[in-house]
């Protein structure tokens, strides 16, 4: 399981704290350069609690996670306590780092994926952008509807879970 913020903690922002957060599904492409167009519902969001500052990275290749630069750093942050020892952690650095990239947001809105990215998520054409609270993930649209319906659909365990948490 990937490390990232607890969602219901409140991350520090260039404008304070999120009282926001990243949520839906917003279609998109991605062009014959590798470059993602936000979506604007997320765009807006993104430069205004985090600017322009993205990691890009994924952990199994399968889709692409988006997190605002001070989002990853607090994963950073986190991470710096799991002993260096750690194969977990040594893992979960390989696979971020292999396929990671910082970069910015173009005026128009846009990110570079990188290429390694691009051909392993399979990210060309049309794509779903979905809101994970504190950061993006991007998925090829066959392989997301592949999984959600075939290989990973929602059971009654997954619902008597969640009720457990009154959801």
């Amino acid at each position: 399981m990937p490390v990232v913020p607890p969602q219901n903690e409140p991350v520090t922002t260039k404008a304070g704290v999120v009282s926001s957060a990243f949520r839906g599904n917003h279609p998109a492409r991605v062009d014959s350069k590798g470059r993602l167009k936000i979506p604007n519902g997320f765009l807006t969001l993104l430069r205004a609690e985090f600017g322009a500052e993205l990691f890009v990275t994924s952990v199994t290749g399968e889709f692409v996670r988006l997190y605002p630069m001070p989002v990853w750093l607090e994963v950073e942050r986190r991470l710096a306590a799991v002993p260096s020892a750690s194969p977990a952690k040594n893992r979960f650095l390989d696979r971020v780092n292999f396929f990671g990239q910082a970069v910015t947001i173009d005026r128009q809105g846009r990110v570079l994926l990188p290429q390694i990215l691009r051909e392993t998520a399979a990210m060309s054409g049309d794509v779903c952008v979905l809101g994970l609270h504190n950061h993006l993930a991007v998925w090829n649209q066959g392989r997301l509807k592949e999984r959600l319906f075939k290989r990973e659909p929602f059971t009654d365990e997954d619902g008597k879970v969640l009720a457990e948490y009154g959801i």
